[in-house]
């Protein structure tokens, strides 16, 4: 019996997708078949198997070292992982031992950029068939399987900004090597302030068209393409998709650009804000709302009256605000993302809603009768792990709704209404996350210690930089 069907691992829908993907395989005469899973930072990780190898060991699993799991930013292990217990309390992460990566069928895609190599998406599971605490992708599915219980489903669509540069130095010398090493030098593709113009959308429509075919062919769901604000920056939106599949597209896009980009001497980044002149930094817009899993209707929706919310979308709005700050280590992850939150920006710098409000960390959309009621998030940032971003979407908004929370009123001066300021840096955030025990209780004690630990790993390592600022501030002065 293989490894999949003794722990029952496959539903049907993967069982059915798996004999399609060996079909596509022996069709399409595929040569390699990639076998990759989100990280804790959303990146993917994985190997490369010979193609006909892969489909034999489908069901088997394939092992993959511990250690991408204790990795930091610069991709430094920051666990003593070969200590009692490796760092995380548990005998099975000990000695960087080996997890076993099992494909969801579901995912599988040919692609079009390698049209010799397949690409699958994988999830985490010790070698007696229980799930990686620490694999994101399989705590966001815990997360939607509470909210399956309860009888809706999770909606979400994507908007999401990022910078694309013309490649003019990628740093490969051996000195350039490090952890991290050397960025590419760029130059722009086309001048900011010129939000969506044509003149400037065609100025970077060759790259952009290349982007386009690519991301249609692989099936995500691209709605439009556009040129944003600043230098060299653009935004991709996609159509809403529910549960796991608008977290994989994010992860599959983020991961497609940037190998896309660098094949045709681009340097495509998600960023928030590079540290280049006059640029502008990115955000991630989350559009979601929470449907009837038997009737489909938007749970959000208003049926009558002048408000744009049901009263359960109206709670599930006051719990993302009343936990904007724990959350905000998920949706903003990085040192880097505190710094597009300004006021009187198109970034929010606290927990407010408003009415189709640019300004404001929530905006809503939809009237009495419009089935695509939807909150639109602002809050995020392009670099977040999109897993961890929905889930705590979704459990924030739940307990809004358990608590029967009021958002109180729309804030149409969203720089000047008095409401919790969102957190001014990542070690902020850290802080937030570990004074709400909710996240402890829903996320699990072990998981919150395991991420703030690295997110802890990464602020050290910051703070023991010498800056650009303090060197002008300081050195001669002193």
């Amino acid at each position: 019996m293989t490894f999949v069907a003794r722990h029952a691992l496959w539903s049907d829908e993967q069982k059915d997708a798996a004999q399609r993907m060996r079909r596509i395989v022996e069709e399409k005469n595929l040569e390699v078949i990639r076998l990759a899973f989100p990280d804790q930072h959303g990146i993917l990780r994985g190997k490369t198997i010979i193609a006909a190898e892969a489909i034999a060991s489908l069901e088997s699993g394939c092992s993959i070292t511990t250690t991408m799991l204790a990795k930091d930013t610069s991709h430094r292990t920051v666990f003593p992982v070969f200590t009692s217990g490796g760092g995380f309390g548990m005998k099975e992460m000990e000695g960087a031992a080996d997890v076993l990566m099992v494909a969801d069928p579901t995912t599988f895609r040919v692609l079009p950029w390698a049209p010799t190599t397949g690409w699958v998406l994988c999830d985490l599971h010790f070698n007696d068939g229980r799930p990686v605490p620490f694999a994101t992708r399989g705590l966001y599915r815990k997360v939607l399987d509470e909210l399956a219980g309860r009888g809706h489903d999770f909606v979400a669509g994507l908007e999401v900004e990022f910078h694309i540069f013309k490649l003019d130095d990628p740093h490969m010398r051996a000195e350039d090597a490090g952890q991290p090493g050397t960025p590419p030098s760029v130059s722009l593709l086309s001048h900011g302030y010129q939000y969506l113009t044509e003149q400037r959308f065609d100025q970077m429509e060759p790259v952009l068209e290349i982007l386009r075919r690519d991301v249609v062919a692989l099936g995500l769901p691209l709605r439009s393409v556009e040129v944003e604000f600043g230098p060299s920056q653009c935004e991709f939106t996609f159509a809403p998709r529910k549960g796991l599949e608008p977290a994989d597209n994010m992860v599959l896009f983020r991961s497609a650009v940037k190998q896309i980009a660098r094949r045709h001497g681009y340097h495509a980044t998600f960023m928030c804000r590079p540290k280049l002149p006059n640029l502008f930094a990115s955000g991630w817009h989350l559009h979601q709302s929470i449907v009837s899993r038997t009737s489909g209707e938007n749970q959000f929706m208003a049926q009558a009256g002048g408000e744009p919310l049901s009263a359960f979308g109206r709670a599930y709005l006051a719990g993302l605000l009343d936990h904007a700050r724990a959350s905000a280590v998920f949706t903003t992850p990085t040192i880097n993302g505190y710094k597009r939150y300004r006021s009187y920006s198109l970034a929010p710098d606290r927990a407010i809603w408003g009415r189709d409000n640019r300004g404001v960390m929530i905006r809503v959309l939809g009237a009495a009768g419009d089935a695509a009621t939807r909150l639109e998030n602002r809050i995020g940032e392009p670099a977040a792990n999109p897993y961890l971003y929905m889930a705590s979407q979704i459990l924030s908004g739940l307990d809004g709704v358990d608590r029967k929370l009021d958002p109180g009123p729309s804030a149409d001066t969203p720089y000047e209404t008095k409401a919790p300021l969102l957190p001014k840096s990542l070690r902020d955030a850290v802080a937030a996350l570990k004074e709400d025990p909710f996240f402890r209780e829903k996320f699990g004690a072990e998981f919150v210690d395991y991420y703030t630990h690295i997110k802890n790993a990464e602020i050290d390592r910051f703070l023991a930089e010498v800056t650009d600022w303090e060197h002008r501030e300081y050195f001669e002065m002193f």
